[in-house]
Parts: C-alpha cells; sequence; structure tokens
C-alpha cells in the first residue's frame, strides 16, 4: 500500500498562484502515482472543486489560505491530515505554532519547507514578525525533518536552531520561451525595443523604488514591470511617481501566463530586485529560460545563482551597470543562468528528493 502523504500550506491545485503551489503541482504530477497524496486546498480561491488533480485528492478548507487566515487554515489542515496520513509535508510556518501539541498526541512524521525567513519581510508589523518567528523556531524545533531551499537558509537554521536541515531547491522547467506575437506587440507597442523587466509582488523588499528609480535616470534600456501596483501605497505612490517617464511601463497584473510568459521570455534584460526569501521562483524561472539576469546583492540571490549574474545594491550602481553592460556580457550572463537551472532546478531532480525523502 502506498504511503499517505498530506501536502498542507498551498492556496490549492490546478497551481495558479504562487511557489508553494508550483511544488505541489510537480510534486503530485511526478510522485502521484507512487504515493497516495492529499493536497489541502482553499475553497475561497477555487469556483470549481476538484476530486482529484494529478493523482492526488483534493479537500478543501474555507478560509484563505493567504494573510492572517493562513494559520487557521493551516491548522485545520494539519488536524485533519492527522486522522490519515503518515507524513505531513507543510509548505510554510504560519500554522506551525500547534506543533508542539501534535507531537504530544501523534506520532505522525513532519516535514516543513520553512521556505524563506518570512518574519523579515517589511510589510509585517512587530507582533506579525514576532509571531512569524516563533512560529518558525516551533517548526524547526519540533519538525522530524525541515526543508530548506537554499543553502544561506540552510546554514542560517544551522547557526541558529544547531539542527541540521535538508537542501532541496525548486524546479523551474516549466517555463518555456515564446515567441512575441503580433497581437501583443500591438497592444503592448514599447515592446519592440529591446527592453528590461521584472514581475513581482510590489512590496518594498522587492527593491521596486531602487529598479525605477536607477531607470528613470537612464534612458538606455526601458523598463516594463507587472505586479499589484493597487495593493498598497507603497505600489500607489510609487507608480505615481514615474508616471510621466515615457520609457517606464507600470502594468497591471496580466493572470495570462501564455501573454506574460511571451513578454518575460523576451525581455534583453531580467531585473530582480529580492531582498528576503530562499529560492525565489521567479529567479529560477528567469534563470530557466536563459535571461540575463540582474539580481540585488544579498547572499540568497548570490547563492540561487551560483555567482554568475550582475550584481547591484543601490540605484546608482544598477544605473551604472546598464550604462556599461555590454550585449556580449548580456549573452553571457543569460548562458551561465541556463546552465546553472538545467544542473540545479528540474523538476524531476527535485522530485526525486522529496521521493527520497518521503
Amino acid at each position: 500500500m502506498n504511503k499517505k502523504i498530506a501536502i498542507i500550506g498551498t492556496v490549492g491545485l490546478p497551481s495558479k498562484y504562487g511557489g508553494f503551489e508550483t511544488l505541489a503541482e510537480y510534486l503530485t504530477k511526478h510522485l502521484g502515482m507512487d504515493f497516495d497524496m492529499t493536497v489541502y486546498c482553499s475553497s475561497k480561491s477555487y469556483d470549481k472543486k476538484l476530486d482529484y488533480y494529478n493523482n492526488a485528492k483534493m479537500e478543501y478548507i474555507n478560509l484563505n489560505a493567504n494573510g492572517v487566515q493562513s494559520i487557521p487554515y493551516d491548522i485545520i489542515s494539519i488536524f485533519k491530515a492527522l486522522k490519515y496520513a503518515d507524513t505531513l509535508l507543510i509548505l510554510g510556518v504560519s500554522g506551525c505554532i500547534v506543533l508542539p501539541l501534535v507531537k504530544m498526541i501523534s506520532n505522525k512524521k513532519i516535514i516543513v519547507n520553512i521556505d524563506g525567513l518570512e518574519w523579515k519581510r517589511a510589510k509585517w508589523n512587530k507582533y506579525a514578525k514576532w509571531f512569524l518567528k516563533f512560529s518558525e523556531k516551533l517548526a524547526v524545533n519540533n519538525a522530524d525533518v525541515v526543508i530548506t531551499d537554499n543553502k544561506v537558509i540552510q546554514e542560517y537554521v544551522k547557526s541558529e536552531y544547531n539542527k541540521k536541515s535538508e537542501l532541496i531547491a525548486y524546479g523551474a522547467d516549466h517555463v518555456e520561451n515564446i515567441d512575441m506575437e503580433n497581437e501583443i506587440i500591438k497592444k503592448y507597442n514599447f515592446l519592440k525595443e529591446l527592453y528590461a523587466f521584472t514581475v513581482c509582488r510590489i512590496e518594498p523588499e522587492n527593491n521596486i523604488h531602487m529598479i525605477v528609480e536607477a531607470i528613470s535616470l537612464q534612458t538606455k534600456f526601458p523598463l516594463v514591470m507587472i505586479g499589484n501596483w493597487n495593493s498598497s501605497d507603497y505600489g500607489k505612490e510609487l507608480r505615481n511617481k514615474y508616471k510621466n517617464f515615457n520609457h517606464i511601463h507600470l502594468l497591471d497584473p496580466i493572470y495570462d501566463q501564455k501573454i506574460l510568459n511571451q513578454i518575460r521570455s523576451n525581455c534583453y534584460i531580467y531585473l530582480h530586485g529580492h531582498s528576503a526569501g530562499g529560492t525565489n521562483p521567479s529567479l529560477v524561472e528567469a534563470m530557466a529560460l536563459g535571461l540575463s539576469v540582474i539580481a540585488y546583492n544579498v547572499n540568497y540571490n548570490k547563492e540561487t545563482t551560483n555567482n554568475k549574474a550582475n550584481y547591484f545594491s543601490n540605484a546608482e550602481e544598477l544605473k551604472s551597470l546598464l550604462d556599461n553592460i555590454s550585449s556580449q556580457d548580456l549573452l553571457e550572463i543569460g548562458k551561465n543562468m541556463h546552465n546553472v537551472a538545467n544542473n540545479r532546478y528540474t523538476w524531476k531532480k527535485i522530485s526525486t528528493q522529496y521521493s527520497l525523502l518521503l
């Protein structure tokens, strides 16, 4: 009989949100026949409820999977899973506050992928930061196995909690290079030029202000940036500040993956400003596409790119890079990114690591 595995902490499947959802998508795709898998999903995010997907059972919880509701969402999922699962694979630390109790009442195996250092994110107030740090501590100290997706996070877990963790990154070979269709160029005629590109959540720790400021100081490369500008004062103020720059195009989210992939895979430079987290999905996806990455100079990003991208620490450095970088340099970076992604970030490799662990 196949081992029963519960996957907890995602919005659900089919994947249409973020990194953990894509991880669940490919784990069920590659391992759905080898294990009896159940994925917990938010019924708030899916109009159409599926019984099964990728050979995995879908179980719905009537709460949002993100924000404050993520805590009860994960906790309810954990207690439901305890009734039948042999192993709980928990993605993120939101609900891990209950793990000491779980270990008292159950001998089920607990694996926690702690993701990045969520408590460091600027968007949280001091109480949320305290809670997330406390949850992280309980997750690391009570899990049978901790998964970290980046060597820098692995070293942090060892130094902070004196605990070894399994290093398993994130796959990216699901993305594909797509030729730009004429109707897309007609709709966004600025895509005819060579352009720098970014897609991400519009949050301070993604250093959006730094990227847009650097672009505003030069005219060699226009910027196309896609994100949720209207979700925060930070986003609204930035958009308003740069609305009159002809070479800065700040677009609302594009949910059609085909259109998004065309814009992303045809960019000349990929700018990655993330300063928090471990292995960012958007970065490894850009690498898998062979894009020329210029990333924020933080140890996570340098580790992910194997020190083979270009890096900036402030707007002036980024401007200087853009002013001086040659097409030959960019070609070389793109090749290096593709090679690193092929060696490290394929779903077959990632799924095999999870399979051996499970």
